[in-house]
């Protein structure tokens, strides 16, 4: 049997599938490496970076790039969860490697899937991507439709770090509509941008509307690891839309944050000079994000279902645990 010539790039990503049938996608995927990157995918956005990247291992010196770039993808940010930095490093600076080194001889296709796959890993990890370049339909069209829809989510989360909510919300917005079919991997990515932007925006029931879609996509197949890698992002939005309606899921989102996060803050903090701290609870990030972007005590009391004295106890830990006595200063210490 022929080696197949071009693979598609992070195969369940790019899949279209009714949710609560991820796993049935994966199984019946032809190809068979296609299938076994869709596992790692899978492995990965259901919380088992382990798995995701004992899959993936396998597939980081394959000669086709596709699937080299995908493997290295999803063994990045798998070994940022069980922090196996040192593996998490050379994933990211192969992907980096391998788009640089893309010329003319190469399709256009595949080139603009490797320059997206570099832009993704940088822009995910909140450093500027290389190519600072904007929102570039052209090269985007020569992409699968589910793998559009998702970079559109890295261009958005791109917009959403430099303030421009209203660029961010436009290209979430463009993204949905034309979507013909129910991508739910980019579908869930998507809405959680949204609910970041309009939790920046402080519109907190269009924040908790995106929430929901993003909710619906996932649930059915226990999709949990992207709220816990935007838990700090999403404005205390999973404390206020799981922890009681949700318990045992809110548990596991919770589990993925702290894994993710601390992993990420390893490689994200000296390479953007910041001091994202790692000395809060989840609860205490979220509280100290909303009090840092100028929420009041009683909005955040509001928005969290949770009571004006505790909000009042959280802010002094917050303050006590980063050795601060002004709200003011809190921004140096979140996410942005």
């Amino acid at each position: 049997m022929e080696e197949k010539e071009s693979y598609t790039a992070m195969p369940l990503v790019s899949a279209t599938f009714i949710p609560g049938h991820c796993l049935e996608a994966v199984q019946t995927m032809k190809n068979v490496r296609e299938r076994q990157i869709a596992m790692a995918e899978y492995y990965y956005f259901i919380g088992q970076p382990e798995k995701a990247a004992q899959e993936t291992e396998p597939l980081l010196v394959s000669p086709y790039i596709e699937l080299r770039l995908s493997a290295c993808l999803v063994y990045a940010y798998a070994n940022l969860a069980t922090g196996h930095l040192d593996r998490s490093i050379h994933a990211l600076n192969e992907i980096q490697s391998t788009a640089e080194a893309m010329d003319e001889n190469v399709s256009p296709q595949l080139r603009a899937t490797a320059s997206w796959l570099s832009r993704t890993a940088a822009v995910l990890l909140h450093l500027p991507p290389k190519d600072s370049t904007s929102y570039n339909m052209k090269d985007l069209n020569l992409l699968t439709p589910g793998l559009r829809a998702f970079v559109c989510y890295v261009q958005a989360h791109y917009a959403y770090l430099k303030e421009d909510y209203g660029m961010s919300l436009g290209i979430i917005e463009t993204a949905l509509a034309f979507q013909q079919e129910t991508y739910p991997i980019p579908g869930i990515y998507l809405h959680l941008a949204a609910t970041m932007d309009y939790m920046s925006l402080k519109r907190t029931e269009e924040a908790r509307e995106h929430m929901q879609e993003a909710w619906k996509l996932a649930w059915p197949d226990g999709l949990l690891q992207p709220f816990g890698e935007h838990h700090g992002l999403l404005g205390g939005m999973v404390e206020a839309t799981f922890k009681k309606d949700w318990p045992e899921e809110y548990k596991k989102i919770i589990a993925i944050t702290y894994s993710f996060s601390e992993g990420w803050r390893k490689i994200h903090n000296p390479r953007a000079g910041s001091d994202v701290t790692d000395k809060l609870t989840t609860t205490e990030f979220a509280v100290a994000m909303l009090a840092a972007r100028g929420w009041t005590n009683q909005e955040i009391c509001d928005h969290m279902d949770i009571s004006l004295h505790t909000v009042k106890y959280h802010i002094s830990s917050i303050l006590r645990k980063l050795d601060i006595t002004k709200r003011s200063e809190l921004k140096r210490y979140m996410l942005q």
